[in-house]
């Protein structure tokens, strides 16, 4: 190895001046490998590409391939357009099942005033997807906090409009729908790109000090119910029963209307022809009903007595006993 005595023997010497020839030559080769590198970027298939120059928006590309101008000229930012996100209130599921954390630490996101002025502990979800990747990014500053802020606000106010009944039971698939339409109008207008998919009431429980009240009014609800029950079940065993009863004894009623109408019908009818065979010849329709009603008269008597009709005294020939004639 050469002494050297000063800095300008260095600059001097032959080894030193052929690698100083050649840094150009190794700059260019640098930059040449980093613009290869930095020309070509990949976008997943759940994604969409948003493009920047300078930091300003340029375009949007698609899923796969693509180049770009190198050296940071153009930057390249994926996002996830087809994935859906969910953010939680009241709560926070732990990853690795459905186990759920306490919601002692989220009781200023849960607790909510009922429009009855009564205190619930709300936990719910919201579940979005980002549909305007470029509004996503620069439309709304903090996108996540924004969101959940809006949603809460949203929450508060629609459970303001109902009951503690009401938000207990019967109203909540309402609450729901009419939560994600009016979070999904205030995105919209912030311009923030995104498309609530659905927000889901999971858990709607009293706090824990009035616990027992609540405990007691359902116990009071679920006995009136009972009650109500048994007194249904009651009717349904008696009512169709007198129902049964009363619609048989109509049906009879108007069978024998309709039996007795219809004898009266054919009883006039023979009557009818009776009168035109009279009509047409007296003496032998007189001298049959004659015959008619001596034949159902005689079915009816005991004893028959055959009188000669030019006899005077009735009395020798009937045999008389004690208590009168039989």
């Amino acid at each position: 190895m050469a002494d050297f005595e000063s800095p300008e023997d260095i600059l001097k010497s032959v080894q030193v001046q052929r690698w100083l020839k050649g840094l150009p030559a190794i700059i260019v080769l640098v930059l040449l490998l980093a613009a290869a590198l930095t020309s070509f970027y990949s976008i997943g298939p759940d994604e969409a590409g948003v493009i920047l120059r300078f930091g300003k928006y340029v375009r949007t590309t698609t899923p796969g391939l693509h180049m770009k101008i190198p050296l940071l000229v153009e930057r390249a930012i994926p996002i996830k357009v087809k994935r859906i996100f969910k953010e939680e209130f009241g709560f926070r599921a732990e990853a690795q099942g459905a186990r759920q954390t306490r919601s002692d630490f989220y009781r200023d996101e849960s607790l909510m005033l009922t429009g009855d002025l009564n205190v619930l502990e709300i936990r719910w979800i919201v579940q979005f997807q980002i549909k305007d990747p470029v509004q996503f990014l620069f439309r709304v500053r903090d996108q996540r906090e924004t969101l959940r802020d809006i949603s809460e606000a949203v929450m508060r106010r629609v459970t303001g409009d109902y009951s503690v009944d009401e938000v207990l039971t019967i109203k909540r698939a309402e609450i729901d729908v009419q939560a994600q339409e009016e979070l999904q109008r205030i995105l919209d207008s912030y311009g923030a790109g995104v498309q609530i998919v659905t927000v889901k009431l999971q858990d709607v429980t009293p706090p824990e000090r009035v616990q027992p009240a609540f405990n007691e009014v359902n116990e009071a609800k679920q006995e009136k119910e009972r009650t109500i029950n048994q007194a249904w079940e009651a009717y349904n065993k008696v009512i169709p029963r007198a129902k049964g009863e009363a619609e048989k004894t109509i049906r009879e009623a108007e069978g024998y209307a309709v039996d007795v109408v219809n004898r009266a019908k054919g009883e006039a009818q023979r009557f009818l022809a009776t009168w035109e065979a009279y009509r047409q010849a007296p003496e032998v329709t007189r001298k049959r009903l004659y015959l008619d009603a001596m034949a159902q008269v005689l079915a009816t008597s005991k004893q028959k007595y055959i009188i000669d009709p030019s006899q005077q005294a009735l009395l020798p020939f009937l045999q008389l006993q004690k208590g009168g004639a039989e």
